[in-house]
């Protein structure tokens, strides 16, 4: 029998709310049959959204009341402050509780980030938790991190980040002795600033697979399964990917539309595009981890759509299932030669 697992799901965070959230969380129950859903939020708006759906899925969705809402633009300290009963928190703090085996929310990152770190701490050994998702490349795909959670990241948070990603890649399956590059301007030995320099003695000297320095352009060409940095540089690269994608769709579309012939063109094509739009497109990738924390927490993307939000509720499936704070913990121990949490 497949093992149980529950999920609190922030339902009022994101730009659409329980229009996307809840349409998600019916898709998540049918995929898997030993999950249940507890959808966090606004009452009556959430049982006006389960209310049509079939009696078998509403049975595993569980309606936890939470009278706040975090806005997007709203900063981490004043939710701190002020929104102790919002659906984010309240989320969160079912997972400290145990009644929840993870947190999906899609609401503010920063928020999110501070409300977790301050709710359900940090494990042993991490002085900071990083965001890491993962990005397509040729022939496969790799993770990243930290990709905004710290813009100032010493030797030692890098090598942190490392060790959290590596179990991440190894407790998915994705490698069993993942490939780990840290991402520098260049490749050669003496380039990069101190912090980096540092923490590629901190991988070398260590059992991790460290293959060295990667550039912003080699890590799409499949080097590695871990690509390592700071919150600044992760977030710039990241979002600098993702705009390239949409820019080379928007000029496809326009020369496809800029005449008959290459119209006619666009139709033989067809296949060919619609294949490239699903390789391409983000949503299948949606759901970054907050590694480093006791508990699970994932981070969708604001705009998602139920499909998307759909994937970052997979994501929080697989990561309580393989309990990836644990892995994380058992591994620190094993390196920092410390007793793990029991």
């Amino acid at each position: 029998m497949a093992q149980s697992c529950t999920l609190a799901i922030d339902a009022m965070g994101g730009d659409h709310g329980p229009s996307v959230t809840v349409q998600a969380a019916a898709a998540a129950i049918g995929r898997h049959p030993s999950l249940t859903l507890i959808l966090v939020g606004d009452r009556d708006r959430l049982e006006r959204q389960i209310e049509p759906l079939d009696p078998p899925v509403r049975a595993r969705l569980r309606i936890h009341a939470a009278s706040q809402v975090v806005d997007m633009n709203e900063s981490p300290s004043q939710a701190l402050r002020f929104k102790r009963d919002s659906s984010m928190r309240v989320a969160i703090d079912l997972v400290r509780s145990g009644e929840a085996d993870a947190c999906v929310s899609a609401g503010n990152t920063g928020a999110l980030m501070a409300t977790a770190r301050y709710r359900l701490k940090t494990l042993p050994g991490i002085d900071r938790p990083a965001i890491c998702t993962t990005i397509p490349c040729r022939g496969g795909r790799f993770r990243m991190l930290d990709l905004g959670a710290n813009v100032d990241c010493t030797a030692e948070h890098l090598f942190q980040f490392a060790v959290m990603g590596s179990v991440l890649v190894e407790a998915l399956g994705d490698s069993n002795h993942p490939r780990i590059g840290l991402l520098n301007l260049g490749e050669e030995e003496i380039k990069g600033n101190d912090q980096v320099k540092h923490a590629a003695q901190l991988l070398q000297d260590s059992d991790l697979r460290y293959i060295g320095y990667v550039e912003g352009d080699s890590m799409f060409r499949n080097v590695a399964d871990l690509v390592v940095c700071d919150g600044f540089t992760g977030n710039v690269a990241l979002k600098s990917s993702e705009g390239v994608a949409a820019m080379i769709s928007q000029y496809l579309r326009d020369e496809f539309r800029r005449n008959l012939f290459t119209r006619l063109a666009g139709l033989v094509a067809m296949p060919v595009l619609r294949a490239l739009r699903r390789r391409l497109d983000h949503r299948q990738y949606n759901g970054a981890s907050l590694l480093g924390l006791r508990g699970v927490v994932v981070k969708s993307h604001g705009s998602a759509d139920a499909w998307a939000f759909e994937q970052a509720i997979e994501t929080g499936f697989v990561e309580a299932v393989e309990a990836i704070p644990r892995r994380i913990d058992a591994r620190l121990s094993e390196i920092f030669h410390a007793e793990p949490e029991q």
